[in-house]
């Protein structure tokens, strides 16, 4: 491992410089050493304090859970609106695409943007411009368009703000909860939200019933929620910003140059990338369920929940009972249960064999999910964060979505069963491959050990 980056010098915030996000983040301090707001604190006493009771800790979690549930109910509702316009297939994917490619492009300059400025007004402004996307929708479904194009542009606006709101979510939540609890804070984050991705949609479809224009206002209404209960949440842990003479171009793609030179943050990412790419299963359900399990469309249901079931079930626990020991060897070991999950699935013809080992798959993912993202934390000094997470997302959505293409050409090619069964295996030659790749992911053990590597 390198040596870690040595604290800055202890720094008191310039009052005048948290009016807005276009300036210097106000609340950023020598980690662990001056709680704003709250006077000097003591990190050693605060890593005794379990995570829920982690100062902001709850209310990030609400903001957080309340702004997921207005993106899954969007999500659900503006997908039905459109196709009940055109009644064209094809536009399903472009209502995609129009969030997707905005997003691939920002995300970068996005990255760059949250390691400069304050990253929670980063973070209320990327999320009021999602409420004023949700207003736009409530009043073109007042207006009852005849083409969905002003939709399209409003999804473009959508998925602009959404480039901003990943990066910032995963670099703003170590600088709530101390080092030492970084791990839990991560694991219950990530099953909390799987609740809102299990619930959103449902709540959507029921919502519609009432109308696209009240449901955009609940929409509305949820991100309001966000922006409310983000103020209360004091930034702990952030580090000194440091002034460099950088290009923008330099600055934007710094976060690849980083991972590129540093094995370990390189070895979680692109496991993780490659280990998607082919067990990207999720895109054969509808045919495993109608052509193989013959179960209808309220199997295909309970078959896409069995994976976020199992993550929330998983994540839970691992909020309670972190990984202490051998993380390394426990990230690999939870990807070849994932793949050896896929696989058995991938041969069932029976419906709860098959559900069975879509929930074994959901909580082996959510252990390396647990694993990689706390390795990338920890391992990423302050500065950096918000773009090593930017190019970390981008792989992330690259992946999931190379993935689901790579399922349905291979589908196409050998069949759904073959195409299946060469995604698990070849996610497991992914798993072996990597493990002599990369030897030091593979002899990481304790997560608390893992040192920032340095910024050269």
């Amino acid at each position: 491992m390198r040596q870690p980056v040595d604290p800055p010098p202890h720094t008191s915030s310039d009052a005048s410089a948290s009016s807005s996000a276009a300036e210097p983040a106000a609340e950023t301090v020598a980690a662990g050493s001056f709680d704003s707001g709250r006077g000097n604190i003591d990190a050693s006493v605060d890593e005794r304090v379990p995570v829920y009771r982690q100062p902001g800790f709850v209310p990030f979690l609400v903001a957080r859970l309340a702004a997921v549930f207005a993106m899954q109910i969007q999500a659900i509702v503006v997908a039905w609106q459109v196709y009940d316009l055109t009644r064209d297939p094809l536009t399903l994917g472009y209502v995609g695409l129009a969030q997707f490619l905005p997003m691939v492009v920002l995300l970068l300059p996005a990255g760059d943007v949250v390691d400069r400025f304050n990253r929670k007004r980063i973070l209320q402004l990327s999320w009021f411009a999602q409420g004023l996307c949700s207003a736009a929708l409530i009043a073109l479904s007042l207006a009852s368009p005849q083409s969905a194009l002003p939709f399209y542009a409003v999804l473009v606006l959508f998925g602009a703000a959404r480039a901003f709101t990943g990066p910032t979510l995963q670099s703003l939540l170590p600088q709530i909860v101390p080092r030492a609890r970084l791990g839990e804070a991560i694991a219950l984050n990530s099953s909390i939200m799987k609740i809102g991705v299990i619930g959103g949609p449902l709540l959507g479809g029921v919502l519609y019933a009432l109308g696209p224009a009240t449901t955009y206002g609940v929409v509305l209404a949820c991100f309001l929620l966000a922006q409310l209960t983000l103020f209360g949440v004091p930034v702990r842990y952030a580090f000194e910003r440091r002034q460099t003479d950088d290009t923008a171009w330099q600055r934007f793609t710094a976060g690849i140059h980083y991972i590129r030179t540093r094995p370990v943050i390189l070895g979680v990412i692109s496991l993780d990338l490659f280990a998607v790419l082919f067990g990207g299963i999720v895109a054969l359900l509808p045919v495993y369920a109608h052509e193989i399990l013959h179960v209808g469309p309220e199997g295909l249901g309970a078959l896409r929940s069995a994976v976020a079931i199992g993550a929330l079930l998983m994540g839970l626990y691992l909020g309670v009972r972190a990984i202490k020991r051998h993380a390394g060897i426990v990230m690999f070991a939870a990807v070849a249960v994932f793949g050896l999950a896929n696989l058995v699935f991938a041969l069932s013809h029976v419906f709860w064999l098959s559900f069975g080992a879509l929930l074994v798959a959901g909580a082996a993912d959510m252990i390396s999910v647990y694993v990689r993202l706390t390795l990338l934390q920890l391992a990423t000094p302050d500065e950096m964060r918000g773009r090593v997470n930017a190019v970390n997302m981008l792989f992330i959505g690259a992946s999931n979505e190379l993935g689901e293409f790579e399922s349905g050409v291979t589908a196409a090619w050998f069949g759904t069963v073959p195409a299946a069964v060469i995604g698990a295996v070849g996610t497991l030659g992914v798993v072996g491959l990597w493990m002599w790749a990369f030897p030091v992911l593979r002899r990481a053990d304790r997560l608390d050990d893992i040192e920032e590597q340095a910024v050269r």
